[in-house]
């Protein structure tokens, strides 16, 4: 009897042990996923919840969070619009940094709006794009870190992040939706061409009226 006992028990001891070196595993490579994904931003993370724990809920929160949302790439309209507008805004920097600066931050936040991320305050904004634009979310930080005290900031601090914003408006920018675009990649808008049919051919050139060679009207000279 006691024989089996003993068996019992370090069976349940190998159960427990294989449990948590499954957990351990599970839970280091989550971790290694969520730096590899966030990059720095895990790192900034930890040091502000303070826990590792904690900071890989909030990621894992901002991940789900972002997956639900309907992030869409701008229209080729859209796109052109917003570039207007922002080459305004950087024409504005030579006489009023200050003004030039807000006004960027508020066209981040219209074109962000426009692919689909929610109006919220900056620290969700910012936290959304860390999920998938990690690389420039951190420009969107450090802009918006000088931007809070524009009032006392100089010139070359407040061009930093003038800077910091348009790699963000950039990334933000580039992409134009399939609908816009012919088969060679390049918006219509862009190219001057239509092309409806995405055949790669001016549908203009397509349907433009062919005067056969035969033509006794067609002198030698109009052949090409």
């Amino acid at each position: 009897m006691e024989g089996q006992e003993v068996t019992i028990a370090v069976i349940a001891i190998v159960v427990v042990v294989g449990a948590l070196l499954a957990w351990l595993f599970v839970q280091r490579k989550r971790t290694q996923e969520l730096r590899d994904k966030f990059g720095e931003e895990y790192d900034r993370t930890v040091s502000t919840h303070g826990k590792r724990r904690d900071a890989e809920a909030d990621l894992i929160e901002r991940e789900e969070r972002v997956r639900k949302l309907d992030i869409r790439p701008l229209t080729a309209s859209e796109r052109d619009r917003y570039t207007t507008e922002w080459t305004a805004t950087k024409a504005l920097f030579v006489d009023s940094p200050v003004e030039a600066v807000a006004k960027a931050d508020r066209l981040l936040t219209d074109v962000m709006n426009a692919r689909g991320y929610p109006m919220a305050d900056f620290e969700k904004r910012h936290a959304d794009l860390t999920v998938d634009h990690g690389d420039v979310a951190k420009h969107y930080l450090a802009g918006h870190e000088i931007a809070d005290r524009s009032s006392d900031a100089t010139t070359e601090e407040l061009r930093r992040a003038f800077n910091h914003y348009e790699a963000l408006f950039g990334e933000m920018t580039s992409d134009v939706a399939d609908g816009d675009k012919d088969r060679d990649g390049v918006p219509d808008a862009v190219d001057g061409r239509v092309d409806a049919d995405n055949d790669g051919v001016d549908d203009r050139v397509e349907d433009a009226p062919v005067r056969p060679d035969s033509d006794p009207a067609l002198t030698d000279r109009d052949k090409v």
